[in-house]
């Protein structure tokens, strides 16, 4: 049986390996960032707003410089682009791990190494998924989508844990230190890689366009919103990432007020989700063709139905089972959903379409906020069934209204 799994199909080729060990490092980079910087920011100041504005200045530039990143990705070397951004990731982890052992750290180093390094992600992000289609190419696409989403997910859950013992034993520089070293192996793994002649060679009209940066953006924006499958696509993967998925900052909520399990609990719910989700992507990349559109808008109907189960569960057996469920749904449905957008965009404008996509990332803030005025307003269970409602409602009606979509890959 297992010599028939195909979970790993693409780990075989070595320039795909070495950009998915850049997930690695690129995903623990990130995951120890938001803890180290956190408890830095918390420890020079003791202010909840400069958390939050820290946080905002590291996510803001995804939102800033997103489409500017796909143009990029576009008219230049994607390997060069995402290189230079692991190197910049890496400069600033140095420079901050720098400053805090050397004792000079003040509040504006942390924004301003914050704003580089959200600067430097949004450049990898385009640059690092439009790469996934000019190694493997379409056949194996689903599977390599599916691979990274487990890297990245494997990364959320080891990258906290392993901050927080280095910032234990070795304070927040030593944490730093360790990012520094992440983003150097990824900048190395990255310079390894070798993209195909017919994908790495920009054309003509890339590598010679007059078009200014504006134009060439707007053109991506152009092609997306008319295009009669992509848009409703990008809406799919964009609205319950900000709608539906920050329910999980309504956690304390049901550990502490409905389900009554503590911190310990609400542990048990986050790992749940965790688990789930490596689960879903693992089960995506072992998929061989099919019914991709029709298993997409299934299992984004089930993250739906299983948020409006949790909302009201009383019990913390069902409260678990129902988060695991919504991982794996998730992730199910934004792989699928990713590699249909992939596939459909022409090579030339596949970076500018994979960063307005990305753009889900920038606005989940905006999620989380909304998710605090539900739960103000009508209490978190309601909030969390409101959620899931949404997502529900627009699932069917993107399944009725643009059928085409449940019917891609029928007869792939």
């Amino acid at each position: 049986m297992l010599n028939r799994l195909h979970t790993f199909d693409s780990l075989a080729d070595k320039s795909y390996l070495y950009l998915w060990l850049g997930q690695v490092g690129t995903g623990l980079c990130q995951w120890m960032d938001l803890i180290a910087r956190g408890w830095l920011v918390y420890f020079i100041t003791h202010s909840p707003l400069h958390l939050g504005l820290v946080t905002a200045a590291r996510g803001a530039p995804m939102l800033l410089f997103g489409l500017i990143a796909g143009v990029v990705a576009d008219r230049s070397s994607r390997r060069l682009q995402l290189t230079l951004s692991a190197l910049i990731d890496a400069g600033m982890s140095l420079i901050l791990a720098t400053l805090v052992v050397t004792h000079r750290v003040e509040i504006w180093h942390i924004y301003v190494t914050a704003f580089l390094a959200g600067t430097a992600q949004a450049f990898q992000t385009p640059a690092r998924m439009a790469l996934v289609h000019d190694l493997v190419g379409k056949e194996k696409l689903l599977n390599a989508v599916a691979l990274l989403s487990a890297a990245f997910n494997a990364s959320r859950g080891v990258g906290p844990a392993l901050a927080g013992i280095l910032i234990t034993y070795f304070g927040v520089g030593g944490s730093y230190y360790m990012q520094f070293m992440a983003g150097i192996a990824t900048a190395i793994w990255t310079l390894q890689i070798r993209v195909p002649q017919k994908a790495g060679v920009p054309l003509p009209e890339q590598s010679h366009s007059p078009a200014s940066y504006y134009q060439s953006t707007m053109e991506g924006l152009r092609y997306v919103f008319s295009h009669r499958l992509i848009f409703p696509l990008m809406i799919l993967g964009l609205a319950p990432m900000v709608l539906a998925m920050p329910f999980t900052s309504l956690f304390p909520i049901f550990a502490v007020d409905v389900l009554k399990v503590g911190a310990a609990g609400q542990g048990l719910l986050l790992s749940c989700l965790g688990i789930g989700a490596m689960g879903g992507a693992l089960t995506v990349a072992s998929m061989r063709g099919g019914p991709m559109g029709k298993l997409m808008l299934i299992s984004a109907a089930i993250f739906g139905i299983s948020l409006m189960l949790f909302s009201h569960s009383q019990w913390m057996w069902f409260s678990m089972t129902m988060a695991f469920v919504a991982g794996v749904a998730n992730t199910s449905y934004t792989s699928q959903n990713q590699t249909i957008i992939q596939m459909m965009a022409p090579d030339h404008m596949r970076g500018r379409v994979l960063s307005i996509y990305m753009t889900n990332r920038a606005f989940t803030p905006l999620g989380t906020a909304l998710a605090g005025l539900l739960a103000h307003a009508f209490g978190g269970p309601n909030a969390v069934l409101i959620m899931g409602l949404d997502t529900l409602v627009l699932v069917l009606l993107i399944g009725i209204l643009v059928p085409g979509i449940a019917a891609l890959g029928s007869t792939d």
